[in-house]
């Protein structure tokens, strides 16, 4: 294994990365990468990287979705119950990571997290299809289970407390966070591993970029 991973190569060499590329804004640099990541059948654009701290100092990182893009930050949305919530909770620091292979691009995104107002949670719970509004209700999200079956059981109670119910109540344990970015690093993969980095500081309400080595 050691022999076969040590001779995986990729050598990157779409494109480059300047700062003038970069603009002065990169809350526009990130949605314009976005749509080209999107646009270049990148599956899922929207995925990216949630990293967590827990208690201990140990980090945890998994996948979600970016549901909405702004100069206020980054949205996604979870279960308030679950283990990236609860660490949330004790720390509010986290970061982001998207890496799309077709465009040979990645993005990094530290900042602080906040929940959403009920308003903004239940105005995207009621734009999902109702499946997945009936699984929001039934996974206890990173609580121990039995069983696969167990699951499917609480499903089925879950549509059938629900059937004769046309429009699905957001669950009180369910909603979303916005991460305010305070740092955003844009990378370009290049030729010899002599990447592009262009990284962006927030200073008040301005943004500072900086090139870093790669």
């Amino acid at each position: 294994m050691k022999e076969f991973l040590s001779k995986l190569r990729k050598d990157y060499n779409l494109m480059s990365l300047s700062e003038t590329d970069c603009g002065s804004n990169p809350i526009f640099l990130l949605e314009k990468w976005l749509g080209e990541a999107a646009n270049a059948g990148q599956s899922e654009p929207n995925a990216m990287t949630l990293s967590t701290v827990d208690a201990s100092g140990f980090p945890s990182s998994r996948i979600v979705l970016l549901r909405d893009l702004s100069n206020l930050g980054l949205v996604f949305y979870t279960n308030y119950t679950s283990e990236k919530a609860k660490q949330l909770d004790q720390n509010d620091k986290a970061a982001l990571n998207f890496f799309w292979v077709e465009m040979e691009r990645q993005i990094r995104v530290q900042g602080r997290v906040h929940k959403l107002s009920k308003v903004e949670s239940d105005a995207y719970f009621q734009s999902r299809p109702r499946l997945n509004q009936l699984t929001a209700w039934a996974s206890p999200q990173s609580s121990s289970i039995p069983d696969r079956a167990h699951l499917e059981a609480l499903l089925k109670a879950t549509e059938e407390k629900f059937a004769n119910t046309d429009v699905i109540p957001t669950p009180p344990f369910w909603g979303g966070y916005r991460l305010e970015p305070v740092c955003m690093e844009f990378w370009q993969g290049r030729p010899g591993r002599l990447h592009d980095r262009i990284r962006f500081v927030k200073e008040g309400n301005t943004w500072e970029k900086e090139r870093l080595a790669p």
